[in-house]
């Protein structure tokens, strides 16, 4: 498969000649554990399972496209953060990777809180009973409703975005007699390794408070001021697709830092860090993504050595992580419908979806690995281009994946490791109607969020 991009976007890719490809892997009937979910595998007739079920049969009773999560390998990855972070630390699950009521209960039951940043997701969280003190609300413009709603609720945190959010949040809290906990979101300056649109560290991007030319300072004394606020931490989020560790270093030396100057002006030693989440997975073989375990180890060692060298007390740290969870859990099932060789360059393989259920090829140029799973195949690989049935050039789903060169419509299709972000960012472009999510779990399947159908599109279509 062609490394021209890294998996989130080019930014800082080694970018390589058009044309140039890697080698066909050896076995195209393989499924490499690395960004399959846990119980993906063929079974005696060459046909993949999940969950015990045949995709075959998935496709038949549910139709495709159609998002298939691992219950069992999500709640199992739910637990390594949970466990890897211990009871001193707190994990939130970021909701906007996927978010559902199924979704929601499983983390309530593993002992995760949720991460919101719209009122639609707090609805959700809160109606599949996620208890609002384990609910934080982030948000660059949260609107006066989406926060007198928070407020009301109970919700746990609220991340401040900007000074005029802070004298909002403040207003409203205080108009409702009660005095809501929130954090600060701060930029500090570190421009993680990734694409321009998901790195949101930088001073010139729209989220979170500059620690540059002390406006970071300047928000803490502030919220310190106003009776309606409870300002019990700082957070910072430096970008998502993270596979280096030492953004993470340079941000919370400098989140440490802001510490020490608050309780040297303040005398208050805040008691809470919020790190954010961004921690990458496999999406191709040749990604290296880190264990849980690892990473908490290293986070946890990071901030204690900077508070014993500011002479803090360690703050309780929070993380985020959302892809890192739902990501690998899921795949999305496709039908092969037109084939198209062009000579010289590569066969163009037409799915029955496309860009509305999979926005992030047009949009990162992320890259994804494809298999045939209806079937094992021992034909020669051909150079195939994924693309979906829209009417854009850009309706690409795997720019360059090897498939079997018997390939033929009816064929089935899986993209692994579109558990993130993929249903989340789904559209109705060219009013086609996004795919259902299949949870599967122990040989027993069931729809979690039902596939759209045209009276859903017309409803709504008031004439």
């Amino acid at each position: 498969m062609s490394r021209s991009a890294h998996p989130a976007g080019p930014r800082h890719a080694d970018v390589l000649p058009e044309g140039h490809y890697s080698a066909p892997p050896a076995d195209l009937n393989a499924l490499d554990p690395k960004v399959w979910a846990q119980t993906v595998t063929r079974d005696e007739d060459g046909v993949v399972t999940v969950g015990g079920i045949p995709v075959t049969r998935l496709a038949e009773e549910y139709g495709t496209p159609a998002y298939v999560l691992d219950e069992a390998d999500f709640r199992a990855r739910a637990r390594a953060w949970r466990t890897a972070f211990g009871a001193d630390a707190d994990v939130f699950y970021a909701g906007k990777a996927f978010l559902s009521r199924a979704v929601v209960r499983w983390l309530h039951e593993e002992g995760l809180n949720v991460d919101v940043c719209s009122g639609g997701e707090l609805s959700t969280a809160l109606s599949a009973g996620m208890p609002a003190d384990r609910i934080a609300f982030h948000g660059n413009n949260k609107s006066v409703d989406e926060i007198t709603r928070a407020v009301e609720a109970g919700v746990g945190h609220i991340v401040l975005d900007s000074f005029q959010e802070i004298v909002r949040v403040a207003h409203i809290a205080q108009g409702k007699g009660k005095r809501q906990k929130v954090l600060i979101r701060i930029t500090v300056g570190v421009e993680a390794h990734t694409h321009e649109f998901i790195a949101t560290a930088h001073e010139d991007q729209k989220f979170g408070i500059p620690l540059a030319g002390g406006q970071a300072a300047e928000a803490v004394r502030r919220a310190l001021q106003l009776d309606g606020l409870e300002l019990v931490g700082i957070h910072s989020h430096i970008g998502s697709q993270i596979f280096d560790m030492s953004g993470f270093e340079v941000a919370a030396h400098r989140v440490v830092g802001l510490l020490k100057g608050v309780r040297d002006e303040h005398g208050v030693e805040l008691p809470e860090i919020d790190l954010g989440g961004g921690l990458g997975i496999a999406y191709t073989s040749d990604d290296d993504p880190r264990e849980p375990h690892e990473i908490a180890k290293a986070l946890t060692e990071i901030v204690t050595r900077e508070c014993e060298a500011a002479k803090l007390r360690t703050p309780r740290i929070s993380v985020e992580p959302g892809r890192a969870i739902v990501g690998p859990t899921a795949f999305t099932l496709y039908e092969v419908g037109t084939i198209k060789p062009l000579d010289g360059l590569r066969t163009y393989v037409s799915v029955d979806g496309g860009m509305s259920d999979n926005i992030r090829t047009a949009l990162y140029d992320a890259e994804y690995s494809v298999a045939l799973v209806s079937r094992t195949s021992d034909a020669e690989p051909m150079l195939a281009r994924v693309v979906g049935k829209h009417c854009e050039s850009g309706d690409i789903v795997v720019k360059d994946a090897f498939l079997p060169s018997d390939l033929a419509p009816g064929d089935l299709l899986a993209v692994p490791a579109t558990g993130a972000y993929c249903r989340s960012m789904a559209s109705n472009y060219n009013h086609v109607l996004r795919p259902p999510v299949v949870a599967v779990d122990g040989g027993a399947a069931r729809v979690i969020v039902r596939r759209e159908t045209e009276e859903d599109l017309l409803r709504l279509d008031v004439g």
